[in-house]
C-alpha cells in the first residue's frame, strides 16, 4: 500500500510537485485515461501523444484543482478529454484545408488559371455564380476579396457561425459541382 491511497496526500504532494505523486497518478490512471483518449482520436500513436500532453498540462495545472467541486480522476479525465478534442478539432480543420485546396486544384486544372498561375477570378466567378445569392456572396468576399470570417461578421451585422455554415455549404455545393468525395 503506498502512501498516496490517501487522496489527500495524494493532492499535497501533487501541488508540492513531487515527481513520486505524479509518477504515481500516471501509473495508477494513464491506462483508463488512454483508453478513453483513443475512443476519440482513434489512433494509438496520437493516443499516445495526446495522453502524454494531458499529463504535462495536469502536472501544470494541478494547483487549480479543487476537491470541492470533484474528484481528482474526473479532473484529470476531463484534461484528456478536452486535449483528445482539440487533437480532433485540428486534425477536421486540417482536413477541411485539404478539401478546400482540392476544390481549388480542381478548378485550376479545367484551365481557370491565368499565366501568373493565379486563379482566374472570371472563370471562378463564372463557377460560383451558380450558387445561391447569399452563399455566392460568402465566397466572394471570404475567397476573392480576401475577408476573414470574422470581417465578414462585423461587416454584415450577422452572427460568426451563420457566416461560418454558408461558407461551408458553399464549399460542399462547390465540392458537388466538381465531384469531389
Amino acid at each position: 500500500m503506498s502512501s498516496f491511497d490517501d487522496h489527500a496526500i495524494l493532492i499535497s504532494s501533487l501541488k508540492s510537485k513531487q515527481e513520486a505523486a505524479f509518477e504515481y497518478l500516471y501509473d495508477r490512471y494513464s491506462a483508463a485515461l488512454y483508453g478513453i483518449v483513443l475512443k476519440i482520436v482513434t489512433d494509438a500513436d496520437e493516443a499516445s501523444d495526446v495522453l502524454q500532453d494531458a499529463f504535462i498540462n495536469i502536472s501544470l495545472k494541478i494547483d487549480t484543482y479543487d476537491a470541492t467541486k470533484g474528484s481528482l480522476f474526473t479532473w484529470i479525465l476531463n484534461i484528456a478529454r478536452n486535449k483528445a478534442l482539440d487533437a480532433l478539432r485540428k486534425k477536421e480543420r486540417k482536413y477541411k484545408i485539404q478539401l478546400d485546396d482540392q476544390i481549388v486544384g480542381t478548378i485550376e486544372s479545367k484551365g481557370a488559371t491565368n499565366s501568373n498561375s493565379q486563379t482566374d477570378t472570371i472563370g471562378l466567378r463564372e463557377i460560383v455564380s451558380k450558387l445561391k445569392p447569399d452563399l455566392r456572396e460568402m465566397i466572394e468576399l471570404h475567397y476573392f476579396n480576401g475577408y476573414t470570417q470574422q470581417e465578414i461578421t462585423d461587416m454584415k451585422g450577422i452572427p460568426l457561425g451563420t457566416v461560418k455554415t454558408k461558407i461551408r455549404t458553399a464549399m460542399q455545393s462547390l465540392k458537388k459541382v466538381f465531384d469531389i468525395k
